[in-house]
């Protein structure tokens, strides 16, 4: 008889069991399904381009965020963490696939002169980010572009768990993430039904709304449709995802 559920971490876990094993795209056990998608560098993923998100780049510099230490969330590539280096922010990038650390760190061994470093680190961003971990923060910036969207309903408390515990007090917040509605992308499934489904559709849609609410305990400062970027541009930018712009409450 197993009776093993007595802390909010085990009912995490056990929540994550509901959901098909390839459902899983956000533990470790999501790891090899990351790897078979970043094997063919050449196929036409939109975020496959060396380019940084317009909207990072642009909070960066226009809003402006100061250079200060960073933490980008399901980094991919790395496209953003070389970004933020070259404009000298600290950064730490992490991702769960071995494959896209690699391809990361062939993308900074190729970096132009004058790019700060990047750390890059290979693991569940939760376990890495852990209170009395090594990348537990505090971080002046957390940026996630295209993490957030694939996690199930019950792993947004473990989300908003980093955020309180890495985010330093006046830090930033920069989310781009699948949108509701038209011109969309992603699954517009209730978070109850996913768990009837077993699936996250490949990803969960957001409305503004819903993003005011889960995100209600930082300032908002910018919420829109990404820009989309002509091919030519140095930035990306695909106008299905949102461009979030968040900030922590400083200590009064």
């Amino acid at each position: 008889m197993d009776r093993n559920v007595r802390t909010t971490d085990d009912v995490l876990a056990l929540m994550d069991g509901l959901f098909a094993p390839e459902a899983d795209r956000w533990t470790e056990g999501g790891a090899s399904w990351w790897d078979g998608f970043y094997a063919d560098r050449s196929k036409a993923v939109p975020f496959f381009v060396e380019k940084p998100d317009e909207s990072l780049d642009a909070y960066v510099r226009r809003e402006p965020i100061a250079p200060g230490r960073a933490l980008d969330l399901g980094c991919g590539p790395g496209r953003n963490a070389l970004h933020l280096a070259s404009l000298g922010f600290d950064v730490d990038a992490v991702d769960l696939s071995p494959a896209a650390i690699g391809w990361a760190r062939e993308r900074a061994g190729k970096a132009p002169a004058g790019t700060g470093e990047v750390r890059f680190h290979r693991g569940d961003a939760f376990e890495l980010t852990a209170s009395g971990a090594a990348l537990a923060g505090p971080y002046d910036l957390i940026n996630d572009s295209g993490c957030f969207h694939h996690l199930p309903p019950h792993r947004r408390i473990s989300y908003l768990a980093l955020l309180e515990r890495c985010l330093a007090p006046g830090g930033h917040f920069v989310l781009t993430c699948f949108a509701a509605g038209k011109g969309g992308m992603g699954s517009e499934l209730p978070d109850a039904e996913l768990y009837r489904t077993g699936g996250l559709q490949g990803g969960l849609a957001y409305s503004a709304e819903a993003l005011r609410g889960i995100f209600s305990g930082l300032t908002e400062i910018d919420l829109r449709r990404m820009n989309d970027e002509d091919p030519a541009s140095p930035l990306f930018g695909e106008s299905f995802l949102w461009a979030a712009h968040f900030r922590k409450a400083a200590r009064g």
